[in-house]
């Protein structure tokens, strides 16, 4: 069968550091049953971009737009639906007396205000472009019912990764790269050691020295190698991952040493922005022979490598000896873990 494609505007209009929202809680059988979204809805006949625009936002709201924007265009796909594209518009001037509105409630909401409604996590995505005043945009996303599988930016894949609870467990939100760390909301990363054993039973640790181009921490030295559990990922594959495309190291699943499981939590601004790091790593060692100088680096995340003794770098963490971003229990974690194994 061919798949069908919907043309839709979508608008939100900008009064005194607010957004109109509307809460669609009218309608029974409503996809958007619940949420916060904008004002819109599907072209009529031989409607133009602009003519749904401002026939929805009169007919939803009774306002007659006369200042707006074409920010952007979203595509939507999700199982068991034709495929939208949406025209997304932002406006900032209009005249006429608001009126009830048949599909939910209409409410002004501050703008740093609207994150926390209860949105598509595809909608925080476009709202932090719009909030970021971004150049007209393409955005891709994908659902499979409410979950978020794939957003697409302008052609290039966006990272998203499950949202965690204070277990560690999946919540079943999935969420993009930098809303989550924006929010300091818990997600999953892999953490691996790369270990050798010194001839007088001390331990050497790996530790890399991340690129100056890094959103955090840059030029600061990290563990061996690290990274985010993409979403719908385990924290094993994600090691295995990470070690072949940060160090060029080739691991089976059987190379590495489950150490435990750390918690941990940073914050810091870069370039500007509020940076909060809130993660649950599965921790490994890593202990088959490494010759340093014949990795092959991911330069866009790795600038170096160098190898430290076990103790000299637990002093190094906790004095300040290095930058770094190294959570200090977490190396005491692997300091216990390598002295137990070394007594069996």
């Amino acid at each position: 069968m061919e798949q069908k494609s919907r043309l839709t505007t979508l608008c939100y209009i900008e009064n005194e550091g607010a957004y109109l929202m509307l809460h669609r809680i009218s309608k029974k059988n409503d996809v958007n049953k619940d949420k916060w979204i904008g004002v819109g809805g599907h072209f009529e006949g031989d409607e133009s971009p602009e003519d749904c625009l401002l026939r929805e936002v009169r007919e939803e709201t009774g306002l007659t737009l006369t200042s707006w924007r074409f920010r952007g265009l979203v595509t939507f796909k999700a199982e068991g639906w034709d495929t939208e594209y949406m025209c997304l518009y932002t406006a900032d001037k209009y005249e006429g007396e608001m009126i009830t509105c048949n599909e939910g409630t209409l409410e002004w909401v501050r703008k740093e205000d609207v994150l926390s409604l209860n949105l598509w996590e595809g909608d925080k995505i476009f709202f932090k472009l719009l909030n970021e005043d971004a150049p007209f945009f393409s955005l891709k996303l994908a659902y499979k019912g409410d979950r978020l599988t794939e957003a697409v930016l302008n052609g290039k894949q966006m990272e998203l990764f499950d949202v965690l609870d204070e277990d560690g467990k999946k919540t079943g939100v999935v969420r993009e790269r930098s809303l989550v760390h924006m929010d300091g909301v818990p997600r999953g990363t892999a953490h691996i050691w790369v270990v050798r054993k010194n001839e007088d039973k001390t331990y050497d640790l790996l530790l890399q020295k991340r690129s100056r181009g890094k959103d955090s921490y840059p030029g600061c030295y990290d563990i061996s190698s690290a990274g985010h559990v993409q979403a719908g990922d385990e924290f094993l594959p994600s090691a295995i991952r990470e070690l072949k495309e940060e160090l060029g190291i080739e691991a089976r699943e059987e190379d590495l040493e489950f150490a435990g499981f750390h918690k941990g939590y940073m914050e810091d601004m870069f370039y500007g922005n509020m940076f909060r790091d809130s993660e649950v790593s599965a921790v490994y060692v890593y202990r088959k022979t490494v010759d340093a100088d014949q990795l092959t680096l991911q330069k866009e995340e790795v600038e170096s490598v160098m190898w430290m003794e076990l103790g000299q770098c637990v002093e190094a963490v906790k004095n300040h000896g290095i930058p770094n971003c190294i959570y200090l229990d977490e190396l005491e974690m692997i300091e216990r873990y390598l002295c137990r194994s070394q007594e069996k």
